[in-house]
């Protein structure tokens, strides 16, 4: 990898969370001292989850409108696995549960902990936690929707696991956490 060494590190905005300017030394595996500046955003890990029913043959995702997707190519809306944001000191397997009850309405027991992966490590800070775990509906507890105070407005979607894979495969499923946790749960045949 070579030595890192952080010549400057400028804050660019701190509104909910914080994107700096930072300029860096890299000595190169040839040797050479490279001098490289980017623009790193910290919003902190995250975590996400797709839950399954294997008598069903289903997965749940939640549909809901996503400004940045909206701004590059018009369409807003996205199917995805639950996910959300670690808060400080929250353990991730913690945050997922959470998550889980507040965007989906359901009160899930176990997760199994998949994988940990840099969503963009080009320039994003975040490291992203994977789960999957089963459901059923005496775990349903509540509507789910996500919280209105966040602005959040997220409907909640079943459909069998075979329908997911083609909507991932076909790119009508276009969030790269969503395809994985597919694919991953689709390769174990859990479903």
């Amino acid at each position: 990898m070579g030595d890192v060494t952080i010549k400057n590190s400028e804050t660019l905005s701190k509104w909910k969370h914080e994107l700096k300017k930072i300029q860096f030394e890299r000595t190169s595996k040839s040797g050479s001292t490279q001098s490289q500046e980017r623009e790193v955003y910290d919003h902190g890990n995250a975590v996400a989850a797709l839950l399954y029913n294997k008598q069903k043959g289903t997965v749940l995702l939640t549909r809901q409108f996503r400004l940045p997707a909206y701004l590059n190519d018009g369409e807003g809306m996205l199917l995805e696995a639950c996910a959300g944001l670690v808060e400080n000191g929250e353990e991730p397997e913690a945050t997922m549960k959470r998550e889980i009850k507040e965007e989906m309405g359901y009160e899930i027991e176990q997760l199994q902990k998949i994988f940990e992966v840099y969503s963009s490590p080009g320039s994003l800070k975040e490291l992203l936690f994977l789960f999957v775990g089963e459901y059923d509906q005496q775990q349903k507890v509540a509507d789910g929707g996500g919280l209105k105070d966040e602005g959040e407005d997220i409907e909640v979607v079943e459909m069998p696991l075979a329908e997911a894979i083609e909507k991932a495969s076909s790119g009508q499923i276009r969030d790269a956490k969503t395809v994985i946790l597919i694919l991953w749960l689709h390769q174990r045949q859990l479903v």
